[in-house]
């Protein structure tokens, strides 16, 4: 079979492109959606896969920029990919994988990021797990937090839509020093984060935002959703969080603290939360918060020079020895001694496949962790010591959305 992947021309191939993936939610894409994604992705970022004649898939890439530890790295957020029913097991998602590495590659963008329908699907094409990401759910009468401090500021309820200077400022600073956090613009946060389309509310409430304000100026923001529920006539509601963002300790517990008291609700929901997240030491009985860990985003090295330069590193120097089949040009031993990275002769220390590479790329998982695994393999502790001082890190990666 003749695979031919090209990319997208106009909005009528984007359609094409995204038709593959909606296959699998059980309609065609909608007018709304190829209208966002074609201001937020656009043809030339989107490509479709044919067959003899016949759609066989497609996939996209958001432009992003992603905070690493200590700096920030361009990427391609990767998302509605998918192969047709009718082409499956015939070598086209390779045949995709391959042509937008190529493109992200030519594009200047050293690193690749997805979230991943089916975890094994992507490891052969060298993305690697960057974190785990939690999920809470707590009831309402046993969300106490350890302390009985009184919160600071005032909260305050804003249309999403009207509250968009605010949500970035708060975003822009938190994602300033959270690693695996991408730049969002403003038309992401009207298409995507501050949008309440019908289908966006599952059956559910509206979109709303509290926004917390310490001596009048924005430091906290919670975009949430209330479910009414009643059982024997007793009020049972829902609150499902979808992002709560502070821009300091005490921010972050008042805007928890208001979404934990909310009345007539019986559960709070909240999901994408880093595994660190300050929640959890926060609570006075982390057991009730119910947490589930799941994976989180998965990354891909593109060009593992220009990625690993793109992030900040602590004191002293680690020989690494990557394997790539899929992307050769990174295959080899990089050195990184003194902040910065170089290809070498001298002996591996470290020796990893690129998908390994990533996990630790972020600060998601340190290479200790990696090592008894069996995703790298080391000369010795000092080794795996060495590479985790060198490859510092500054807190679990967090994506608090799907893209």
């Amino acid at each position: 079979m003749s695979i031919e992947i090209r990319k997208c021309a106009d909005v009528a191939d984007l359609r094409a492109s995204m038709s593959s993936i909606w296959h699998y939610f059980g309609l065609p894409p909608t007018d709304e959606a190829v209208a966002n994604f074609s201001e937020l992705v656009g043809p030339d970022r989107a490509f479709v896969a044919g067959a003899e004649g016949a759609l066989a898939g497609g996939c996209c890439s958001f432009p992003m920029e992603v905070t690493t530890p200590g700096g920030r790295v361009k990427a391609a957020g990767v998302t509605m990919v998918g192969v047709q029913p009718t082409h499956r097991r015939r070598g086209v998602l390779t045949a995709m994988m391959r042509r937008q590495l190529d493109d992200c590659r030519a594009r200047g963008e050293p690193l690749a990021y997805l979230w991943a329908s089916e975890e094994r699907i992507y490891g052969r094409f060298g993305y690697g797990l960057t974190a785990l990401s939690a999920d809470v759910e707590i009831s309402r009468d046993r969300a106490a937090f350890f302390t009985d401090a009184p919160t600071v500021g005032r909260v305050r309820l804003l249309p999403p839509q009207q509250a968009l200077d605010a949500v970035r400022a708060i975003y822009a600073r938190v994602s300033e020093t959270r690693p695996g956090m991408f730049q969002r613009s403003d038309e992401w946060f009207r298409r995507r984060t501050l949008a309440d389309a019908a289908w966006m509310r599952a059956g559910g409430g509206e979109l709303l935002c509290a926004l917390l304000e310490i001596d009048g100026a924005p430091a906290a923001y919670a975009l949430y959703r209330f479910d009414a529920k009643w059982e024997r006539n007793l009020p049972a509601g829902v609150v499902r969080v979808g992002e709560a963002m502070a821009t300091t300790p005490d921010a972050m517990r008042a805007i928890w603290r208001y979404l934990l008291d909310m009345d007539w609700c019986q559960t709070i929901k909240a999901g994408f939360l880093p595994s660190d997240h300050p929640l959890f030491l926060l609570a006075a009985e982390p057991r009730r918060m119910r947490t589930a860990l799941r994976d989180g985003c998965f990354a891909r090295l593109v060009d593992v020079e220009a990625a690993l330069s793109s992030r900040a590193y602590g004191a002293g120097e680690i020989v690494l020895e990557v394997a790539d089949a899929f992307c050769p040009w990174n295959a080899g031993r990089w050195m990184i001694s003194d902040g910065k990275v170089a290809r070498t002769e001298r002996a591996a220390e470290i020796s990893c496949d690129v998908s390994a590479l990533a996990s630790a790329y972020l600060g998601g998982f340190g290479w200790a962790q990696l090592v008894a695994s069996s995703r790298a393999t080391a000369t010795g502790e000092d080794a795996i010591a060495r590479a985790d001082r060198v490859f510092e890190r500054r807190g679990a990666p967090w994506v608090p959305e799907i893209f």
